[in-house]
C-alpha cells in the first residue's frame, strides 16, 4: 500500500513538475533567461576546457549539459565596451562605448583637486547617453513582457539606463567593500563600474532568489555579471585551501584559481535556484566571459599582495585576453554538443532575441543567430571571420573611435591578423607590437611566432586585411 501511495504522489508530483517545466511553451516559448558573465578569466582556465588544475565543477555540469562554443571571441579585452556589446550586440565603434572611462581619464577624474562629486557624477554620465540612445537586449526584452534585473559589474550608471526594470547599481556610492572611490577632496564617489551591483557573489546571491520569487510567471531575464574571479583575489580560505598539496601548481595561480573557484560556486548557486523551483526547462542560461586575464609571476604587486596580468591578456590584441567559450544551456531546446567554429560575442543579442521570438526589425545587428546550431538543426560557417578593436582605458574624445582605436584584429580559420594604429606616435598603445602581426593561432597558440613577412603568407595577408577594411576602415 504504502508503495501504491508513493508512486501516485511521484507521479502527482511529475505531472506537476512537468507542467511548471513546460510553462515557457504554454506562453508563447519565451524562456526565462539567466546570463552568466565571468569578469577577468582567460578562456583556458576551466575544465570543460582541459585545464586540470583549476577546480570548476559547477562550470562544468553546465557546460555538459550545454551547446558548447569554444572558440568564441569578445571584440574587445577590457570590460566596459564588451559588456555594453553583451547589453547591443553591436561592436564598439558602433556602440560608441569603446573606453572605460570618458575623458579627462580615469586619474584625472579621481585625483584632480579641483573635480568633486557632482562634477565627477556629470562627466560620467556624459558616458553613458550611448547606451541610451541604442536598442539593447533588456529593453526589447521589457517591451515584450519580460522583467530585467540588472546585477554586478555594469558601468552605464543607472540600471534604467540599459532599459532594466529593474536593478543594483545606481551609480551612487553604497558603502559596501566594493565599487566606492575617494576623491581627492574627499568626496566619495560611486566609481563607475557596478557600485552597489558588486556585492553580488562576492557577498551576497539574495537578491537573485527574491527576484525570481517576486516575478511568479512574468518571464525574466537576470544580468549575472559578479565581480569574480577579477581582483583583489581576496576569496575566502576555503577557496584557498582547495589548491593546498597541488605541489604543480604556480603559486602566482593560487589566488587566482581560488576566485574562480568562488565564482564557480556562485554559478551552482543561480542555476540550483532555477532548478529548485522547477525553471529549468523555462529558462536559457547563456554564459560568457567579458575579456581574458592571466596572472603574470615577474608581475607581483607587493602593496596589494596581488599578482598584475600578463601583457598578453586583459586590455592586449591576443587569444589570452579575447577568447572565451560559449555555453547555451535550454533543456529540451538545445544539444549539449561541441562546436569548433569561430563565433563572437556580438552573437549573443541576435540568439537570445531568436530564443524569445522577439524580432527587432529596426536593429541592424552584424551577429549570427546561434539558436539554430544549438538545437541541432543548422551547421556554423567553417568560412567565417570574426573581428574586434582594442583602444586605450581612457577616452580622449566622444563619438570619434578612430581618434583612439589602437589594434584591429581579424581571425578566419587558424590565421588571425593584428594591425597597429599609433596615429603617429611609437610605438603603439601599450607597446604590444612594434608593427602589424600574422599569426596562425592553432599552431601558436601564444602568438609569438609572427608570419607577416613571409613570403607564403602574402596572400594570406592580403585576404585579411581587405576582410578587416570591410568590416571597418578607420580614418588615420
Amino acid at each position: 500500500m504504502r508503495s501504491l501511495v508513493f508512486c501516485l504522489l511521484t507521479a502527482l508530483v511529475s505531472a506537476y513538475l512537468a507542467k511548471s517545466c513546460g510553462f515557457a511553451r504554454d506562453r508563447g516559448d519565451k524562456p526565462n533567461i539567466v546570463m552568466i558573465i565571468s569578469d577577468d578569466q582567460t578562456y583556458t582556465d576551466f575544465g570543460f576546457m582541459g585545464n586540470t588544475q583549476v577546480q570548476t565543477p559547477n562550470l562544468d555540469r553546465l557546460a555538459a549539459q550545454s551547446a558548447r562554443y569554444v572558440n568564441g571571441y569578445v571584440p574587445s579585452s577590457v570590460c566596459r565596451p564588451s559588456l555594453v556589446t553583451l547589453l547591443t550586440g553591436l561592436y564598439p565603434h558602433q556602440h560608441g562605448v569603446h573606453f572605460n572611462h570618458p575623458p579627462p581619464g580615469f586619474a584625472k577624474l579621481t585625483k584632480s583637486p579641483e573635480i568633486g562629486k557632482q562634477e565627477f557624477d556629470e562627466l560620467r554620465e556624459r558616458a553613458t547617453s550611448f547606451v541610451k540612445q541604442v536598442p539593447t537586449l533588456p529593453r526589447l526584452l521589457a517591451a515584450n513582457g519580460y522583467r530585467c534585473f540588472q546585477t554586478g559589474k555594469y558601468w552605464e550608471g543607472h540600471w534604467r539606463h540599459a532599459g532594466f526594470t529593474e536593478g543594483m547599481t545606481t551609480a551612487e556610492p553604497s558603502g559596501g567593500k566594493y565599487g566606492d572611490k575617494v576623491l581627492v577632496n574627499g568626496d566619495v564617489v560611486a566609481h563607475g563600474n557596478g557600485d552597489h551591483g558588486l556585492a553580488i557573489g562576492r557577498e551576497t546571491m539574495q537578491p537573485i532568489d527574491d527576484f525570481i520569487d517576486d516575478c511568479g510567471d512574468v518571464p525574466f531575464m537576470v544580468w549575472y555579471a559578479p565581480f569574480l574571479p577579477h581582483t583583489p583575489h581576496d576569496s575566502p580560505k576555503e577557496y584557498f585551501d582547495r589548491y593546498e598539496g597541488q605541489n604543480d601548481l604556480p603559486k602566482h595561480r593560487v589566488p587566482y584559481y581560488a576566485a574562480i573557484s568562488q565564482f564557480d560556486d556562485t554559478v551552482g548557486d543561480i542555476v540550483e535556484a532555477v532548478e529548485r523551483r522547477g525553471l529549468a526547462r523555462n529558462t536559457l542560461f547563456l554564459f560568457v566571459v567579458d575579456n581574458g586575464w592571466e596572472p603574470d609571476a615577474n608581475r607581483y604587486i607587493a602593496s596589494q599582495n596581488e599578482w598584475d596580468h600578463t601583457k598578453r591578456s586583459k586590455r592586449a590584441p591576443f587569444d589570452y585576453g579575447l577568447r572565451t567559450p560559449i555555453l547555451i544551456r535550454w533543456d529540451g531546446e538545445t544539444r549539449p554538443v561541441t562546436h569548433t567554429e569561430l563565433v563572437s560575442s556580438i552573437d549573443i543579442v541576435p540568439t537570445l532575441l531568436s530564443a524569445t521570438g522577439i524580432t527587432a526589425d529596426d536593429v541592424a545587428l552584424p551577429g549570427v543567430n546561434l539558436m539554430p546550431s544549438a538545437r541541432g538543426e543548422g551547421a556554423l560557417s567553417a568560412g567565417r571571420a570574426v573581428f574586434g578593436e582594442i583602444y586605450p582605458g581612457d577616452a580622449t574624445t566622444f563619438k570619434n573611435p578612430d581618434r583612439d582605436i589602437a589594434y584591429r584584429w581579424v581571425r578566419q580559420g587558424n590565421l588571425k591578423l593584428i594591425t597597429i594604429h599609433p596615429h603617429g606616435k611609437a610605438p603603439a598603445w601599450n607597446d604590444y607590437l612594434r608593427g602589424d602581426a600574422l599569426f596562425d593561432v592553432a599552431a601558436d597558440p601564444e602568438e609569438v611566432h609572427n608570419l607577416i613577412d613571409l613570403p607564403a603568407y602574402a596572400s594570406n595577408v592580403l585576404h585579411l586585411r581587405s576582410l578587416l577594411d570591410s568590416w571597418w576602415l578607420p580614418a588615420e
